[in-house]
């Protein structure tokens, strides 16, 4: 989810970084044989950026925070921890890239034109948001991993839930682990949240809450 929100927001990002500059700097646009200061509704088309940006920022933003809630309630785990500390820490580094992205090139693309202000208030609501979503997560160690009798949740940066209905193959390839379903579906999580004195316990939750005789282990999992 985090990744795919992250490429469509970029991709909505480049034309609303250009439409900033052409009419910031007046540049000609051949097609409409105008200049940028003479675009017509070029402030309404900023309005209808910052609210596409507003939508899908604010979707991932509302999922973050649900699944920070979600794995902070522990009594509803059979198995539930923090994640490692490296892990953290670089989830931590993430947000704070993603954060700095949003205020920097909010503040740059308004100096360029004013008009770009709608959508720099959203870029500074997200930005702010991504510090105090680590600053949170971080500080009350609220990126975790827990196992109900029903699911697995992965909660940092993104949200991940692989449900143990359906389920067919458990298996680790390097720093992941993956969640093999019926009609070749599949949901791959990063193993390295996990602390190695955790994985144990991890593993053993897991075999003790789906059928045996269904779901296969790789020897990856086996070894953990």
């Amino acid at each position: 989810m985090n990744k795919s929100v992250n490429i469509l927001l970029f991709i909505l990002f480049i034309p609303t970084a250009l439409l900033a500059v052409v009419v910031g700097f007046d540049l000609p646009i051949g097609f409409l044989r105008l200049t940028g200061e003479s675009l017509p509704y070029a402030q309404e088309i900023f309005y209808v950026l910052a609210g596409l940006f507003f939508i899908l920022g604010g979707r991932r933003a509302v999922q973050r925070w649900s699944g920070m809630k979600m794995v902070a309630d522990t009594k509803r785990y059979l198995w539930n921890e923090p994640m490692d500390q490296k892990r953290v820490q670089r989830v931590s580094m993430y947000l704070a890239l993603e954060g700095w992205f949003h205020l920097v090139f909010a503040l740059m693309l308004y100096l360029v034109t004013p008009l770009f202000w709608p959508v720099a208030v959203v870029f500074i609501i997200f930005g702010l948001d991504h510090f105090i979503f680590s600053r949170i997560g971080k500080k009350k160690k609220l990126f975790r991993i827990g196992i109900t009798k029903n699911a697995v949740v992965f909660a940092d940066r993104e949200v991940k839930v692989a449900y143990f209905t359906g389920l067919r193959r458990i298996s680790i390839q390097q720093q992941s682990i993956y969640f093999d379903y019926i009609k070749d579906l599949q949901i791959s999580a990063s193993i390295d949240g996990i602390s190695s004195k955790d994985r144990k316990l991890f593993r053993e939750t897991i075999e003790n809450s789906v059928d045996r005789n269904v779901v296969f282990f790789s020897e990856g999992f086996k070894e953990l």
